[in-house]
């Protein structure tokens, strides 16, 4: 047997994080099988639909390197592989179902069934569609047929009894049919199926062998599974997998900007980082391995330990992978990938974005990050002579005031054509230690005072250099004028 998996998501907007991860799982297991990766597009439901979503999809998924053998753009043996365009594909099996007993038409309209809902929860029921139309006799149906009334087409699902199924993750599963089942709409009145039934029938006739999926589906199967018992189809393995949780109560949410692909992108992550971390949300390898590329993953990856619990999305750990990513990655690398943040708010500016990169690239962490780690170089933040106050580098404003004083003419010495940071650190170490003061609080006190803040991403001499001589000299004058005035 072949192997093929499927994804299968909607057009309904960004990519969620437990979609990229089903695709993921899905994508791992059928490459560690020599099988392949179907993309499918659910695009049912034409009010959720949103324009430009499906590119959004493919976008995504070719970001993270996860390559479909066959898809809506690629074509394949199995095609069309979006819904929308095999909409003549699901009424003979409609019909296939109401011949056999499995289905029905139903008449009711929108609003009959809404009344009927409000009495059984005024009555203190619980709705499910009562089954009313089954009960029409052949003539009756034929007539409403005749005459155009509207129809959707129901499955006849069991009330008594129970379905079992076996779940790779979760084992044995049993649900009472009276709970799990009811007579779920298979066709709409606009003849389009539901997502239901058109995942049925387009996982058999796509051959889909393993279907992977979130564990919310878990209590839906029976209901698939009556559908391929009805159609004499066999049934596929099921991998249901544990939910994505931003923590142990809540969910990834839209409002905390943590729910989708993007949402991380945007603030910097690296696509490599977010793959491997989300591998792990939900997966263990069974040893102590935490970084792996792609290919990696497909060696290692196995279904049978996959977690039944909720995986933890933890942004912490996120951003502590993509810290150690960014600091493995080439310097070439890192300068392309941060050059786009530097010119945030330092475009115009005659900064050497290389020596700035070999700065910045240890001390970031997600890239959305740099801009106001480096907007100091635009512009000399305005702060007071409180900024030299610091027991630790004990350094205090009348301290750095003397040292201010020491390093003016040293730096003002310096020519411009020996301007670099081999030069500037010898004389200013020379000059200090002459003035027999300490090295550490004197250069804290002049990188303080080019940055206009306590923490920089490089030493005074690093500021000296990227900041050119004349802006160096003016910026000490700022900071000696602010302490002696304080």
């Amino acid at each position: 047997m072949t192997v093929r998996t499927r994804f299968a998501p909607s057009p309904t907007g960004f990519m969620h994080l437990g979609g990229v991860r089903t695709a993921l799982y899905a994508y791992l297991f059928a490459k560690q099988n020599n099988g392949q990766f179907i993309l499918r597009i659910e695009d049912t439901d034409q009010e959720r639909y949103v324009p430009g979503a499906t590119e959004v999809i493919y976008d995504t998924l070719r970001a993270c390197g996860l390559n479909w053998d066959e898809g809506p753009d690629i074509g394949g043996p199995v095609g069309p592989y979006v819904q929308s365009e095999r909409k003549a594909t699901y009424m003979p099996y409609a019909k296939q179902l109401i011949a056999s007993g499995h289905a029905y038409y139903c008449f009711c309209t929108k609003e009959e069934l809404e009344a009927r809902r409000e009495a059984v929860e005024a009555a203190g029921g619980t709705w499910k569609y009562d089954k009313h139309c089954l009960h029409l006799s052949q003539e009756e149906i034929q007539a409403k047929l005749d005459a155009g009334v509207p129809y959707t087409i129901r499955m006849n699902a069991p009330t008594e009894g129970e379905t079992s199924y076996h779940d790779t993750v979760f084992g044995d599963m049993t649900f009472q049919n009276s709970e799990a089942m009811d007579d779920m709409v298979l066709i709409k009145q606009d003849g389009m199926p539901t997502y239901n039934f058109a995942n049925v029938i387009d996982d058999h006739l796509m051959g889909i062998t393993h279907v992977m999926r979130g564990m919310e589906y878990l209590s839906s199967t029976p209901r698939y599974n009556y559908l391929y018992n009805a159609l004499g189809w066999e049934i596929p393995t099921y991998i249901h997998l544990p939910t994505v949780m931003r923590d142990a109560t809540h969910k990834l949410s839209k409002r905390d900007g943590d729910a989708f692909y993007s949402d991380f992108i945007d603030k910097g992550y690296l696509t490599e980082a977010l793959v491997n971390y989300l591998a792990l949300v939900g997966w263990n390898p069974g040893d102590d391995r935490e970084f792996f590329t792609l290919p990696e993953l497909v060696e290692a990856f196995d279904v049978n330990r996959l977690s039944k619990s909720p995986g933890i999305f933890d942004v912490d750990k996120l951003r502590w992978f993509n810290a150690e990513y960014i600091r493995r990655m080439s310097p070439e690398r890192y300068l392309e990938l941060a050059t786009p943040w530097f010119d945030q708010v330092l475009g115009g500016k005659n900064i050497d974005y290389r020596r700035l990169a070999e700065l910045m690239q240890k001390r970031t962490e997600i890239f959305s990050q740099v801009p106001d780690m480096v907007r100091f170089l635009a512009e000399l933040p305005d702060y007071t002579a409180e900024l030299f106050d610091n027991p630790k580098m004990k350094v205090t404003p009348a301290s750095a005031a003397e040292a201010l004083a020491l390093c003016g003419p040293v730096l003002e010495a310096v020519p411009e054509g020996e301007w670099n940071g081999e030069v500037l650190y010898d004389r200013l170490n020379e000059a200090i230690a002459a003035a027999g003061q300490k090295k550490r609080p004197v250069l804290w006190s002049l990188a303080a005072a080019l940055a206009g803040q306590q923490n920089t991403p490089g030493g005074a001499t690093d500021i000296a250099c990227l900041l050119g001589k004349a802006e160096t000299l003016r910026r000490l004058g700022v900071g000696a004028n602010r302490l002696q005035n304080a």
